[in-house]
Parts: structure tokens; sequence; C-alpha cells
């Protein structure tokens, strides 16, 4: 898959920003984002450049430490780079290691406001990207009918839709 990118760009068209954030992904071979909580919704991460490099889509989590959910994005990037691949839509135990997750497709309605360095990155929204969910102690999904209140508005549905339909077949 050959796609021009901010890599390809010329550092000199970039501002310094812009910049540091090419340098990073040049080092480390992606980049985390991080957004602080604010009066709009809760806090939230994502990468930048798993589309490129893998073919695998970006991965966005919310409510997670800047450095629990670095260490989560580096988690799947190591799976990624080894050649292994997550199921998407399905309980899987391969990212966390004391609790189920759900890896779901984000809808495109979504990018704008949640993804902004990687639109910048790819020139547009031409890549694919998935919302890591995660369960509550208790193990409940935010669609599932036992989720509080505060833990739904903790993660809130990036999806097409009623959690990918996942709501539905849990009631």
């Amino acid at each position: 898959m050959f796609m021009l990118t901010a890599l390809d760009a010329d550092p000199e068209r970039l501002d310094q920003h812009e910049q540091k954030f090419v340098q990073r992904i040049r080092e480390h071979g992606w980049c985390g984002t991080h957004v602080m909580p604010d009066d709009e919704g809760p806090g939230f991460s994502y990468t930048t450049r798993f589309w490129l490099k893998f073919g695998f889509p970006e991965v966005i989590l919310f409510s997670m430490s800047k450095e629990n959910a670095q260490d989560t994005f580096w988690t799947i990037y190591r799976e990624l780079e080894a050649g292994r691949r997550f199921p998407v839509g399905e309980t899987t135990g391969e990212i966390f290691e004391n609790a189920a997750a759900v890896l779901l497709p984000v809808s495109l309605e979504h990018y704008q406001a949640h993804l902004g360095w990687s639109g910048w990155f790819y020139g547009n929204d031409n890549f694919e990207c998935l919302q890591l969910v995660f369960p509550d102690r208790g193990g409940e999904f935010p669609w599932t009918p036992g989720s509080s209140a505060d833990f739904r508005a903790a993660q809130p549905d990036l999806t097409a839709g009623n959690w990918f339909g996942l709501r539905d077949r849990s009631n």
C-alpha cells in the first residue's frame, strides 16, 4: 500500500509541532497522541502510523492515563510487528494482561473530532481506526445492561451506532 504522508513532506514546510510529530514517528515507528479530558468529554489517546506501517487500523481508547495508553499501544505495535492481528468485534484477551478487550470500527463521522493528527499525517480520512474498549472492574462493557452511566460516559461509542450492534446482542 503506497500513500503519501507527512513523512514525505518537505520539513521546511512544516511548523515546529508538525516537525516534532514526524520526528517521533521516524524515531519510534509510530506516534501516540493524548488529549486531556474537558467539558466536551473524557480524555483519549490514539495512534498514528499503524495503518501505513502494518495495514492495521489506528487505535483510539478513552479514559486511560497517558502512560497506560502508551504501554497498551506499544503492546499492540509489537504484536503487529511480529505479524499478529487482533479480532474486530469480538472479545480478546491478547491486549491487556488482566482484562478482556474489544476492538470496534470507528465511524468516519468521528474522525475530525478525535483523530486530528492522524488526519493531518495522512492528508485525509482514508485510513481505518478501531476503538479499543475495555470492561469495568466487574467485567461489564459499556454496551452491557450492567454497566454504569459513568462508565458508559467514560468510553463514548465511536462506532456507526449502538456499539457496532453489540448492545442489541447483550440485551
